[in-house]
């Protein structure tokens, strides 16, 4: 099964740009070629300094190819709505900049996308995983927060013809099974597609192989994680904020964890997956040191199991 692998800045701690623990840029791009992948998501706006030649000239020198950028941010907010849409315009832009990807001939929507996000909050955090008593918008926020979505879709396609897919984030308010459902009532598959991620939806309740069969119409992109069950049995149990739980090391590579990834890739088989798969691992960047063994052995993992994952 030919499809493509991508890593993420996360997998090296990268998830809050005003966190002093970060590590270099340059470092992740390196230690993504190392490990073996040749393509990258540009990870939280801020990180990755698009302006900037020298990061297209790094990519180059790593022979990586970037499959999506993210706003991961306040989507609720309405005060946020100009920052959100000056990111989407400079992602975007920086994107058409970039070479071509190669993608399936028969993809209706092809990559790189912008991937949407609404990030943690505090009073989400606390609840990630726990869907009977985390706090749930009201009617006024949860429109707004559709409206944000669907501005910066159709901004997108419109003016750089970029497909947006909403990633459900433990910590944030598009996370649980009802929330999910909701927005694709709320958002038609015309204006965005959906990023499933294999461990919010584990996290979060669900099955991953049953959520990506049902729902497999709406997905253009995927990423894979995986879940340490022990460590994840002790944070429900003592119900820890999601970053936290993430320094705990919560997720694992891929393959040493509870999701059955030969179980989803017999279903990608199935409903003829063609889109691009990225491997993510939160974890606290202050532990970064082991994020290039992890991120090359979730590589091997996939590839042992029939993953291809040439660009």
């Amino acid at each position: 099964m030919n499809i493509q692998i991508a890593s993420a800045p996360c997998c090296w701690g990268v998830d809050d740009v005003n966190n002093p623990n970060l590590p270099p840029w340059q470092k992740v791009l390196d230690e993504a070629a190392q490990a073996g992948y040749q393509g990258l998501e540009l990870g939280p706006y801020g990180y990755l300094p698009l302006t900037q030649g020298r990061l297209s000239k790094k990519l180059e020198q790593c022979g990586l190819k970037v499959v999506a950028g993210t706003i991961f941010d306040d989507l609720v907010d309405p005060a946020n709505r100009d920052n959100l849409i000056r990111q989407a315009h400079e992602i975007c832009t920086f994107l058409k900049q970039l070479p071509a990807l190669p993608n399936q001939p028969d993809q209706d929507h092809p990559a790189p996308y912008l991937v949407l996000i609404d990030h943690v909050h505090d009073e989400r955090s606390l609840y990630a995983g726990h869907s009977e008593k985390a706090p749930r918008l009201n009617d006024v926020h949860w429109n707004t927060l559709m409206e944000h979505i669907r501005t910066i879709a159709e901004l997108a396609s419109r003016e750089y013809g970029i497909r947006a897919v909403i990633h459900p984030h433990a910590g944030g308010y598009i996370e649980f099974e009802d929330e999910i459902l909701q927005l694709m009532a709320d958002i038609s598959y015309d204006t965005a597609g959906l990023c499933l991620d294999t461990g919010h939806l584990y996290y979060s309740g669900m099955d991953p192989v049953t959520w990506i069969r049902d729902h497999a119409d709406r997905v253009d992109y995927l990423h894979f994680k995986d879940i340490q069950p022990t460590v994840f049995e002790h944070v429900m149990a003592s119900q820890v904020d999601f970053f936290d739980a993430c320094a705990r090391g919560v997720m694992c590579p891929i393959g040493e964890g509870a999701i059955d990834y030969d179980a989803i890739y017999q279903l990608l088989q199935e409903v003829g997956y063609k889109g691009y798969i990225t491997i993510e691992q939160e974890r606290d960047p202050r532990d970064a040191g082991g994020s290039l063994a992890d991120v090359t052995a979730s590589l091997a993992y996939l590839k042992h199991r029939g993953f291809h994952h040439t660009l």
